[in-house]
């Protein structure tokens, strides 16, 4: 059965690792979710991430974060916000800031994908994935 929204899936994994205190979680590949994951990585909320597998079936396998010992959770929320049926889009000056600029928005714009302030101060607009805090 094809998965309807493999982007929302990514995000649930990721979730649920990080609730269970997982210290890794592998997700199936694509660019975009490689993408995503590296924001994710630039921004601080997870360790590393590689690509693992063979070349028919690669997977991405992320490193999780925690604060000193494992109690301390560095991802508090994650939540996907345009889905497949109900897409949101935002001008450059319309691009929200995610707890008053203590978490990130992931934004698709046709520079790639990229977070709200790299959005904003490129000037540029476009669809809204995911909220992290």
């Amino acid at each position: 059965m094809a998965m309807s929204d493999p982007i929302a899936d990514m995000l649930t994994r990721i979730r649920n690792a990080n609730s269970a205190r997982h210290n890794t979680v592998d997700i199936p590949s694509s660019r975009v979710k490689e993408a995503i994951t590296k924001i994710l990585v630039e921004e601080g909320y997870v360790k590393s991430y590689e690509i693992v597998g063979d070349a028919v079936k690669k997977n991405i396998r992320i490193s999780l974060k925690y604060g000193r010992d494992k109690n301390e959770k560095v991802i508090s929320g994650i939540r996907r916000i345009s889905k497949p049926g109900l897409r949101v889009y935002a001008g450059a000056d319309e691009i929200p800031k995610v707890l008053n600029g203590l978490g990130c928005a992931i934004v698709s714009t046709n520079q790639g994908i990229v977070t709200d302030r790299a959005a904003r101060k490129a000037g540029v607009g476009g669809e809204i994935i995911a909220y992290i805090w």
